[in-house]
């Protein structure tokens, strides 16, 4: 697996990228003031209220809340992860990304697998293109040109073709073997997949990691997935997803289906918010993806017992982190149906009224919960009493989950308790007189205000033992300012990525300071008191302790200079 990426680089990689040309990219900016606005990418809106800062290397939108650094926006904007955003940033500045105890350089390179992957589904397509035999089965399964094109759908042509010894002749076939494109059998290396039509999937940044495959004769099994690698996991990956996302940016529902099949033959009738899933339950992982790009999941499935299990495998991952403000419904369809052939039969206004009468998720669970009990007995209402209490409770704290308890106190006709969880604090936006009333807070706000005001700060280790929320915080922020003078508030920001804190960091860095604000001398100010506030606890904590069993010398001692000179370097320290 690929090793940690150096936070050294990740520093040198923010400082040669300027976050307005890496947004004003993807969304065009105007100048406004210090700053440059736009209308928010990730919600939609008439007036900009989205903000870059170039002096913080930092954007924000002051509508809907979404802000980070250029890393963070690549990561939103693109749906990438963090160590997909930082490739795709320094390939744009021609930096490469090193890996830091992951192993040889040669084992991390998954660039020839990408290439022999897009050398591949050219291949496929062309000869697609050059098979009748595949063209036809295509026409006769109702799908387009244009369809299959979108799709980048291929044909996967007999061993003996042509095709194999020019992707041989082109990489070394132990790299087409990593990459799924040729399997080791007993005569060597031999193609994975043939006579099959192909389906390449992709990964969020487009790029293809795999394929699936279905067989045009009587072959088995019908359909072929890539092997699992460095590259593809069925787990993660969603097939249709990227050309969902090239559509709508941000579509207002997505449809997961079974079938790679069934999404393109719903594109074909205009649904093209459909994603399948692998050939695997729909995942934990597969739907927190799909919910960063949307707020409405539709689950459909075949009405067979098979569809009816991959449904409760899916309810199950999805309530275990639904959160208010989510939207997820179930569409069942009739026995022997799919998505492909219901399309077909009806067309794609009634499949779309299908979807618009989806079963909710909260009646889905009810429904499932009382199957096989007998809700006129005092047994079967005990019994759903228990399922539920057991399902509901393993959902996080919310609106939604109060709701499902009070049906259930409904149904069962008595009080359901459920496990009792702490209520997570409401976030709190920035604000300057409360930050003001918590200095340690402010101190933040001021340290990712100006980095190198904290850079010229005196010692602080007089802090370390302040019983205040936040000062460890403080202290490393400060200490990572010092290492490294020339950052930027979000530069600073992201070395804490991964903390506990980052999100608040994130909040703390929309603080806004009016015109003429010396953030280094308010910065000077707050420590002053941190100082001052440091002094008194130490003063509280000797004096308590000369009244419970004595102070030694050096303490007693200690006592008198706080207490005779108040401009002790504990609650004044030196201007730097």
């Amino acid at each position: 697996m690929p090793g940690r990426i150096p936070e050294s680089f990740v520093d040198e990689l923010l400082a040669r990228v300027d976050i307005v040309q890496v947004i004003d990219a993807r969304v065009p900016l105007k100048k406004k003031g210090r700053e440059y606005a736009a209308c928010c990418p990730f919600h939609g809106e008439k007036t900009p209220s989205f903000y870059v800062s170039p002096q913080k290397q930092f954007y924000h939108c002051f509508g809907c809340g979404a802000h980070g650094t250029a890393i963070g926006f690549l990561m939103e904007y693109e749906r990438l992860s963090f160590p997909e955003a930082v490739e795709a940033l320094a390939e744009s500045v021609g930096m490469a990304v090193p890996r830091e105890g992951g192993g040889s350089a040669a084992r991390d390179d998954t660039r020839p697998l990408f290439e022999a992957l897009e050398a591949a589904e050219a291949a496929f397509r062309k000869a697609l293109r050059d098979s009748p035999r595949a063209v036809n089965y295509l026409k006769a399964r109702g799908l387009s040109g244009a369809t299959a094109a979108r799709y980048g759908i291929g044909y996967a042509p007999p061993p003996e073709a042509a095709l194999w010894r020019e992707l041989r002749a082109r990489f070394p076939e132990a790299i087409l073997e990593r990459a799924g494109v040729l399997l080791r059998g007993e005569r060597g290396p031999w193609p994975r997949f043939r006579d099959r039509i192909t389906f390449p999937i992709r990964d969020r940044r487009g790029r293809v990691v795999g394929f699936g495959a279905r067989t045009l004769g009587e072959a088995q099994p019908k359909y072929l997935n890539s092997p699992e690698n460095v590259l593809f996991h069925k787990g993660r990956l969603l097939y249709g997803l990227h050309e969902c996302l090239q559509r709508e940016h941000r579509p207002r529902r997505i449809l997961v289906v079974e079938g790679y099949m069934d999404v393109c033959m719903l594109a074909e009738h205009g649904i093209g918010y459909a994603v399948a899933t692998l050939g695997t339950a729909t995942t934990a992982e597969h739907i927190a993806q799909l919910y960063r790009l949307t707020a409405e999941l539709v689950f459909c499935f075949d009405g067979d017992r098979a569809g009816r299990a991959a449904a409760r495998r899916a309810a199950e991952n999805l309530v275990g982190q639904f959160r208010d403000g989510w939207e997820a419904r179930f569409l069942f369809l009739p026995q022997g149906e799919d998505p492909d052939s219901l399309i077909q039969q009806e067309g794609t206004a009634a499949f779309e009224r299908r979807i618009a009468a989806a079963t909710p998720l909260a009646d889905y669970l009810f429904e499932t919960l009382s199957e096989g009990l007998d809700l006129a007995r005092e047994s079967g209402r005990a019994a759903l009493a228990a399922r539920g209490r057991k399902l509901f409770g393993t959902m996080p704290e919310s609106v939604f989950r109060d709701l499902l308890f009070q049906r259930l106190n409904d149904t069962v006709g008595a009080r359901v308790h459920g496990p009792h969880l702490p209520a997570p604090a409401p976030p709190r936006a920035v604000d300057a007189e409360l930050a003001m009333r918590r200095p340690v807070r402010w101190a933040i706000t001021l340290v990712l205000l100006e980095p190198a005001a904290a850079a010229r700060l005196p010692n602080l280790d007089p802090l370390d033992d302040l019983n205040l929320p936040g000062i460890r915080l403080l202290l490393a922020l400060v200490e990572t300012a010092r290492n490294h003078p020339d950052l930027k508030g979000g530069h600073l920001a992201e070395h804490f990525r991964g903390h506990e804190a980052h999100s608040q960091l994130l909040k703390l860095l929309t603080y806004r300071p009016p015109q003429g604000f010396d953030v280094a001398a308010e910065l000077r100010d707050v420590v002053r008191r941190l100082f001052a506030m440091a002094r008194e606890q130490r003063i509280e904590t000797l004096i308590r302790k000369s009244r419970e069993g004595g102070l030694d010398d050096q303490e007693l001692k200690e006592l008198n200079d706080l207490m005779r000179n108040p401009s002790n370097t504990m609650s004044h320290p030196t201007d730097a």
